[in-house]
């Protein structure tokens, strides 16, 4: 899996250090040789540690070790990053290295956490997250989406095709504003968003390729698979709203082949312990 590009990591480090490390400059310790190790506090999915390793390494350290690679389940307690350098060096890029590793791998954790219960329902079903990022940080959370085992459902507004409400307000036909779309952009999935069990069975009988069910209950959501699985080709139901990982198993099972979600961006970053100590001699070699 690609790491995040070197330009975004080189902008995060001048960030927490414009104008240098006051207080290292004043202790009078950057010349001093130093180790840094991360590890996970609690149990965790890692995302970040490989952007985390980098930081360092544009940072100036030298002998930078990841120990676990993306997406890895990792136990309380377990390393998985380590460099070397001046005290100058790993002072400076710590806490940068280390809030971008703790706020992926929290996504990732929440991701892998929302996977596993939906592929308890059913596992086949997907889970893929919304567009609705923190403001500026898109690719971090695509990354981090990713380690956690999941997809995205919409990257943006330019690559596919969603009829909202909002949307069929304007069309005097919903059917045929659909069949309009598939003759214009006939290589692309048309998916509509529907607020109750008539909006879906309208949807799915108009030709929409995917119905998305908008904060319906599991339960409606199982009483429209099973209408929807009468008609000749029925569409993919998708369930969105309010879709987490305590009600992804239930969704699953209802016969909700995609969960659409925002909730693994919205919690607390991961926990990460870091040690930043002087280097034994044995660590300079």
């Amino acid at each position: 899996m690609s790491r995040l590009p070197d330009p975004l990591l080189r902008d995060l480090l001048p960030d927490d250090a414009p104008f240098g490390d006051l207080t290292t400059e004043a202790l009078g310790i950057g010349e001093r040789p130093a180790r840094i190790t991360f590890a996970a506090r609690r149990a965790m999915t890692l995302a970040g540690g490989a952007e985390a390793a980098r930081m360092l390494e544009l940072a100036g350290a030298q002998r930078v070790a990841l120990h676990a690679g993306t997406g890895a389940a990792l136990a309380a307690g377990g390393v998985f990053l380590t460099a070397e350098g001046s005290a100058a060096v790993l002072h400076r890029a710590w806490k940068s290295a280390q809030t971008l590793a703790e706020t992926m791998s929290g996504i990732a954790t929440r991701a892998a956490a929302m996977v596993a219960a939906a592929r308890r329902g059913d596992p086949a079903t997907v889970v893929a997250c919304t567009r609705k990022t923190f403001p500026g940080g898109k690719a971090v959370c695509v990354a981090a989406v990713k380690a956690g085992g999941a997809q995205m459902h919409r990257l943006s507004l330019s690559e596919t095709v969603l009829l909202f409400p909002e949307h069929l307000a304007f069309c005097a036909d919903p059917a045929a504003a659909i069949a309009a779309v598939r003759a214009r952009l006939p290589e692309k999935k048309v998916v509509v968003e529907v607020g109750s069990p008539a909006a879906a069975l309208a949807a799915a009988e108009a030709g929409a390729d995917v119905v998305q069910l908008e904060k319906l209950s599991p339960e409606v959501a199982a009483a429209i698979a099973a209408d929807l699985r009468r008609l000749p080709h029925p569409p993919v139901l998708a369930a969105a709203g309010g879709v987490t990982a305590d009600n992804a198993e239930a969704y699953a099972r209802a016969g909700c082949r995609v969960l659409v979600t925002t909730w693994p961006y919205l919690g607390a970053p991961a926990d990460v312990a870091v040690t930043l100590a002087p280097a034994l001699p044995a660590d300079g070699g």
